[in-house]
């Protein structure tokens, strides 16, 4: 395996399994009598099973030898570290490494999706970290002082997806990667503004992504889709304060070199900037009139997810759409409707159709022919059954657990899914090393002939899809 695929594996396969544990109700000198006989450095809390806090060796010099503290009278509640950093056995290594570096400390916990503690890594047990990974990356991006820091920070996030495409890294990881990169590149740009020119900036707001940034699925192509909510009691002087800081973050976000949106869904504008009522009432609005452009609107604004800020006015407008959606069947049914407007290009026989003229012509919008419908398509059915959060991989599986769609049905999308996401950014890589800008399409020419084989059996899957999608929805019932 390349030695930059390691960092995209999961914690479960590095961490160490015997960990030393103990309560927080004995004594201190007991528990250093422990990491004595164990010949450790450092014992995790633990309290009915769930990790609570750690005691170091350095807490033991600072905390009680430096002060002159008498080590007897004391507890190990009253001195462990709380609460222990974890990460889960499926987060990949490289997030690991980012929560050490982090919080400036040499080990995390590892617990399972119970919260239970099953194992601890340490930056020890990576034998060899590389100046090309995503962890590398993502210190840099934690200590960029300025925009020229994060303008080639953010070339770099390019840089790294071009270099571990073809070294095996699954598409699914690549997408994750450039979606947590891209993440941290913003955060750091807020702390960044906020700390230079907005320290007294209220902190009633959030500032929210939405689209396939809101999904975490971005490719090289995204450019920026995201607004700001806010609280409705907050003052005007507050707001307009608000505003010149959402303007300042997006050209900034521009001149580092995240795109703006064509259709102005950006913060900066008044439009997609709104007190939490005001979200409300065009949520009621976009809900309550089916139109294109509310589907559209609407479509975009259901991937919300909060990037910075209070995550209660998210819950809050999800919840909002959730209960409006089980009164208004209709608004999904066409939203249904408008996944079926976009034609799988397959003619006779499975013939793949391409663009016949342009500056396209011999390739194939890989989006356009098959993610589009896929995306948007588990998207109206998550809706339905309630299920807001995740990207589309998630709630395929939300789905199945749900039995709305067949194992067999999920398996075949989600292979589907993955495969044209791969076709995708593979092409945008290719036009990257060839100084050209990443775009959606793909030459055919360039397929050989089992990817060629494999994008018809993808399409075919997208058709089927669509077919479902028109039967369970009942399309042909709607007046047009």
């Amino acid at each position: 395996m390349p030695a930059e695929n390691v960092f995209f594996l999961p914690v479960k396969d590095f961490c160490q399994r015997n960990v030393v544990t103990c309560s927080p109700d004995i004594s201190l000198v007991e528990a250093a009598g422990i990491m004595r006989s164990e010949n450790i450095s450092s014992i995790v809390v633990c309290e009915g099973g769930a990790p609570i806090g750690i005691v170091t060796d350095r807490d033991l010099r600072n905390k009680v030898v430096a002060p002159g503290l008498d080590p007897r009278a004391l507890g190990v509640r009253g001195v462990m570290n709380a609460p222990l950093i974890v990460v889960t056995e499926d987060d990949y290594l490289f997030e690991a490494l980012y929560r050490m570096t982090r919080h400036s400390i040499h080990r995390v916990g590892v617990v399972n999706s119970a919260g239970k503690l099953t194992g601890i890594i340490t930056n020890s047990d990576i034998l060899r970290l590389q100046s090309r990974s995503p962890q590398q990356l993502m210190r840099d991006i934690e200590e960029a002082q300025n925009l020229e820091d994060l303008k080639n920070l953010h070339r770099q996030v390019q840089d790294l997806v071009v270099h571990l495409v073809g070294t095996g890294v699954a598409t699914r990881d690549l997408v994750r990667t450039i979606a947590h990169l891209n993440d941290r590149i913003l955060l750091r740009l807020i702390v960044l503004l906020r700390s230079e020119r907005f320290p007294d900036l209220t902190d009633d707001f959030a500032f929210v992504v939405l689209g396939s940034e809101g999904r975490r699925e971005q490719t090289l192509t995204t450019d920026q889709d995201n607004a700001i909510v806010y609280a409705d009691d907050l003052p005007a002087l507050e707001i307009k304060k608000l505003e010149e800081f959402s303007q300042i973050l997006i050209d900034n976000l521009i001149y580092i070199g995240v795109p703006p949106c064509p259709g102005g869904i950006m913060a900066k504008n008044d439009t997609w900037r709104r007190s939490l009522s005001s979200w409300a009432d065009v949520l009621d609005r976009w809900l309550g009139s089916a139109t294109p452009e509310n589907i559209l609107n609407g479509s975009m604004f259901f991937d919300l997810r909060t990037l910075y800020g209070d995550a209660r006015f998210e819950r809050a407008l999800k919840a909002q759409v959730t209960e409006n959606l089980q009164r208004n069947e209709g608004f999904l049914a066409r939203t249904a409707a408008n996944v079926l407007r976009f034609k799988v290009p397959l003619g006779l026989f499975g013939r793949i159709k391409v663009e016949t003229h342009g500056e396209h012509m011999g390739k194939l919008d890989v989006k356009r022919a098959g993610i589009f419908a896929i995306t948007e398509g588990i998207k109206v059915l998550a809706l339905e059954a309630g299920i807001v959060t995740g990207g589309t991989r998630e709630r395929m599986h939300a789905l199945l657990e749900a039995k709305i769609l067949g194992r067999k049905q999920a398996e075949d999308l989600e292979a589907s899914f993955n495969f044209l996401a791969f076709l995708r950014l593979r092409g945008q890589v290719a036009a990257l090393r060839e100084k050209r800008e990443p775009i959606n399409y793909i030459a055919l020419s360039q397929l050989n002939r089992m990817e060629v084989g494999r994008l018809r059996l993808a399409l075919e899957e997208v058709k089927a899809f669509q077919a479902f999608l028109k039967l369970h929805f009942q399309v042909n019932l709607l007046n047009n």
